[in-house]
């Protein structure tokens, strides 16, 4: 099997074509890029929990060798935060702040745990007609239960990985989450791509919990202002309930 990236050097990585984006088959689909970081700041968090990755896309993530640095910038028994960023050519493409917190047994009031439709009620989006190979079409597996790729308006997606992250290594509940999060503003988009972009520089994410099983669903809606900027935000779960959200700026610009 293959998987989104392998290993060329220490903590040196490159990407596979299944890794790439919609808008530049030379540039990679937030998800594998933000994933790649949580994956770096997953080890520097423990015991805790991580609770929020926020990621800064700085400029396009080219197909190409990635040096991946991560480190602990705040240290403690309750709050721990970590960065990491992603260099090619030792320039810096991408960056990640990641903060986790203790867990602890308590009981807490009851809360609802409603979901949307599974995704064995979904459809598959008709990839048949895409230019080239990515992220969007062949990297993850998407189960539509409202909207579709190129039907402008609020969406509701379950998204899981097809293949690893890197390979031999099973993907992390928080991998998992980074990799589909990114997807929030392409599966809402109020345009279907012919007349404007709609580029978000940065993902954040908020978790409650980590989810449970490879499914991921995002229910995401976008707005656009006519200063040419934006946000998308959806909220997130997992086949037993509510996880968190995720919100993503947007650059709108014309095509």
């Amino acid at each position: 099997m293959s998987s989104l990236f392998h290993e060329v050097g220490s903590d040196t990585w490159f990407p596979d074509d299944l890794a790439r984006g919609p808008w530049d088959p030379n540039a990679l689909h937030g998800g594998p890029t933000a994933a790649l970081l949580a994956r770096a700041v997953e080890p520097v968090l423990a015991p805790l929990q991580p609770t929020r990755l926020t990621v800064e896309l700085l400029r396009p993530v080219p197909v190409a060798p990635l040096h991946v640095v991560a480190r602990l910038t705040r240290d403690g028994r309750k709050i721990r935060i970590a960065d990491a960023r992603v260099e090619h050519d030792d320039r810096v493409v991408a960056t990640a702040v990641a903060l986790g917190i203790r867990t602890k047994r308590l009981t807490v009031p009851e809360q609802p745990t409603e979901r949307p439709a599974g995704p064995e009620e979904g459809s598959e989006p008709d990839r048949s007609l895409d230019p080239y190979e990515a992220f969007h079409n062949k990297g993850v597996e998407h189960s539509f239960v409202r909207g579709v790729f190129g039907e402008p308006g609020p969406a509701t997606d379950w998204i899981r990985l097809r293949v690893p992250l890197v390979p031999d290594e099973l993907p992390s509940p928080l991998q998992r989450v980074a990799a589909a999060a990114d997807f929030g503003n392409g599966i809402s988009g109020l345009d279907v791509m012919n007349e404007l972009m709609f580029i978000n520089p940065d993902l954040t994410i908020h978790l409650s919990r980590l989810p449970v099983g490879e499914w991921i669903c995002l229910d995401a809606r976008s707005r656009y202002e006519p200063d040419g900027v934006g946000i998308a935000v959806s909220d997130l779960y997992d086949e037993a309930g509510p996880i968190g959200r995720s919100v993503q700026s947007l650059l709108l610009d014309g095509r």
